[in-house]
């Protein structure tokens, strides 16, 4: 019964890892002028790529800036769609279907098409908003600029990413007992105390699940940057590491050196999200 999970896991995931593990463990040796038959060919480099990859300052800065990010968009996330999903689970709550479907919409929206969108109102020749601000007299400010570009790629990874976090959060809670509610409110609490009190403990695995995954998203993020780039001079090739990546391996050609840079980005998310569920799991499951 196993076998086609174990076929599948070694063609797709083992082997692909395996290789890139090969390659990261390679270089290209060039002699002469490198123009020659021959005069290219590939030699075992040991962990020379791993240290070149942990000394560049190009990735050095791209971790930092995806750690900038991180702190941005995580918290928010989560807040946004805890909020959201508590609001449409209230008995107060109207048009809770249609309310639903408008804050999950831009989850099926692809990255690049929503970075597309939103760089458009971004870019000040062409942005509405900074028309109208013009009009009204108001300074419009620059999210395209060097300090506020980070800022413009985490609302859009808020933009796609709240309604996926709230749908999770507002299953769990719908899967709650009603009598539990109903106690609750023959003991006289309210609302804010069923929300504080019941609802968040009960689904801290769900939020815990939903932190992981905006983790992993946001060390891996890619798409956002790499398409508002062309659109401003704050965003370098190397602005996050998977962007460093993909210039390793594209522009310059430098699939070895990519490969190693590629391995050091899995073991931090690897590392990152299993540190995170230590920490909590035993007040999230064990308790539960």
């Amino acid at each position: 019964m196993l076998a086609p999970a174990a076929v599948l896991f070694v063609l797709f995931m083992a082997a692909p890892i395996v290789y890139t593990l090969v390659l990261s463990l390679q270089k290209t040796q060039v002699s002469g002028l490198g123009l020659g038959s021959g005069s290219r060919k590939t030699v075992f480099a040991g962990l020379s790529n791993y240290a070149a990859a942990l000394g560049d300052p190009d990735f050095v800065s791209s971790v930092g800036r995806v750690g900038l990010y991180g702190l941005i968009v995580v918290p928010t996330m989560l807040i946004l769609a805890l909020v959201f999903a508590l609001l449409l689970d209230s008995r107060r709550t109207r048009l809770v279907g249609f309310s639903r479907v408008v804050i999950f919409l831009p989850y099926a929206v692809p990255a690049v098409i929503s970075s597309l969108l939103w760089g458009f109102l971004y870019l000040p020749s062409v942005s509405p908003f900074v028309d109208l601000a013009t009009s009204l007299g108001i300074p419009a400010p620059n999210l395209l600029s060097p300090n506020s570009v980070i800022f413009a790629i985490a609302n859009i990874a808020l933009w796609g990413g709240v309604g996926f976090n709230m749908v999770v959060m507002y299953t769990s809670l719908k899967a709650i007992p009603s009598d539990i509610y109903e106690a609750a409110r023959l003991d006289g609490a309210g609302e804010i105390q069923v929300a504080i009190r019941i609802k968040i403990p009960i689904i801290l695995p769900s939020l815990i699940m939903t932190a992981i995954f905006s983790l992993i998203a946001t060390l891996q993020v890619f798409a956002e940057p790499t398409t508002l780039k062309p659109l401003t001079n704050s965003i370098s090739s190397t602005y996050t590491p998977l962007m460093k990546v993909y210039r390793d391996a594209f522009t310059r050609n430098d699939v070895y050196s990519a490969s190693a840079t590629s391995i050091v980005i899995a073991v931090a998310i690897f590392a990152l999200s299993f540190f995170f569920l230590r920490v909590v799991q035993k007040r999230a499951f064990e308790e539960n």
